[in-house]
């Protein structure tokens, strides 16, 4: 990613400085945001407890969130009831470390998988951490029976605290499929309408026009899809190759590659940058939602963790990528997909390492917990 790194000559750096850029006409810092899968706020949900079951055994304990009740005796993991101090406390910690935005995966109202939405929404210190929306392409529902996304997120792109690119809420689309495509909304042309129509109901709602990505890793989707669907951007929701135990540094460098694919396709780029990749903890104990899946089916198809160093090395190469695509802004996987091997929230009992990772990546060094962005190159 060198090329896309500007140098400054070494005489250069020993002359005098020039004029100094008004503020005004620099450019404004890339805007960051990681992923939020929020399974974790509904005690006795399906998905909590198979994200409990997960990560019970010894080998993955130390995944579980900072707030989890972890018992010393090798018990059962335990979410707790959702509390909201435990929600602010994620927004002071994510903002210090240069959080500027969450991307909740976007479910139901009434999911349980939307109590993370609705603590953060609920939050007196929500200004701190903005919102963006991530909807899997299903949930858009069918030309003959529209999802509850299409009726409700235009107005929530209207918040005041939803992320926006250019003056326009921030909106990601993914895991479409050719046969979605034909079977929900009978070719291409339908589900056209059905972007154009989200895209009128967003601005009779106050929202203006949305900046859609594409949430996908294969470039003849996006090649296809962004022009014929009228979309604004290409993103991936997550990155990896299918390695056998292989170290971080192969993930990194596929992210990397990823990155660089999209961008040859003259489409405008948020790259995804990977905190990790490991599934163990699903195969082992597999999730309801992952039928596919057979128990210790695939154990070996992993990558390392990451040390500190290594985190913060990818996450400046991600930033530097975005200061050069017209959103500028990046986005990590993610801030708690724990069982799923990706996450930068700290972990039981506080381990804020890969926080403090993100924090050297992005932000001035300052003695106190506000982060100052540090220049995108």
């Amino acid at each position: 990613m060198a090329s896309r790194r500007a140098f400054l000559a070494g005489l250069g750096a020993m002359a005098l400085p020039g004029p100094v850029q008004p503020a005004w006409a620099q450019p404004a810092p890339v805007a960051i945001g990681a992923i939020r899968w929020d399974a974790w706020y509904a005690p006795g949900s399906v998905p909590t407890m198979a994200v409990e079951r997960a990560l019970t055994p010894a080998p993955w304990r130390h995944r579980a969130p900072f707030f989890a009740e972890v018992p010393a005796d090798g018990g059962p993991i335990r979410m707790p009831p959702p509390d909201q101090a435990v929600m602010d406390r994620q927004i002071a910690l994510a903002a210090s470390a240069g959080i500027d935005f969450w991307a909740f995966v976007s479910y139901p109202a009434a999911s349980s998988m939307s109590e993370g939405f609705r603590l953060y929404r609920a939050s007196a210190a929500r200004h701190r951490v903005k919102f963006a929306l991530l909807c899997e392409a299903v949930r858009w529902g069918s030309r003959d029976a529209p999802g509850e996304a299409l009726a409700t997120h235009p107005a929530l792109l209207a918040d005041a605290d939803c992320q926006r690119v250019g003056g326009r809420p921030l909106y990601f689309l993914g895991f479409l499929s050719d046969d979605l495509i034909t079977q929900a909304w009978g070719g291409i042309a339908g589900l056209r309408a059905a972007v154009d129509g989200f895209r009128q109901r967003a601005r009779q709602a106050g929202a203006g026009d949305p900046f859609i990505v594409l949430m996908t890793p294969v470039p003849d989707q996006a090649w296809r899809w962004v022009p014929l669907l009228g979309l604004d951007g290409v993103s991936a929701y997550a990155w990896q190759a299918g390695a056998r135990a292989a170290p971080y540094a192969a993930l990194a460098q596929t992210a990397e590659r990823g990155w660089a694919a999209q961008a040859a396709l003259g489409i405008p780029v948020v790259p995804t940058a990977m905190t990790g990749w490991d599934r163990r903890p699903r195969v082992q104990n597999p999730v309801p939602w992952e039928g596919w899946q057979r128990p210790g089916e695939a154990m070996d198809r992993h990558y390392a963790a990451p040390t500190p160093e290594e985190l913060a090395a990818h996450l400046r190469r991600a930033i530097a990528f975005a200061g050069s695509q017209a959103p500028r802004t990046a986005l990590i996987y993610a801030w708690n997909e724990n069982d799923e091997g990706g996450w930068l929230e700290p972990t039981h009992p506080f381990d804020d390492a890969r926080l403090r990772a993100l924090r050297g990546a992005a932000c001035r060094p300052l003695p106190s917990d506000r982060c100052v962005r540090l220049p995108a190159s």
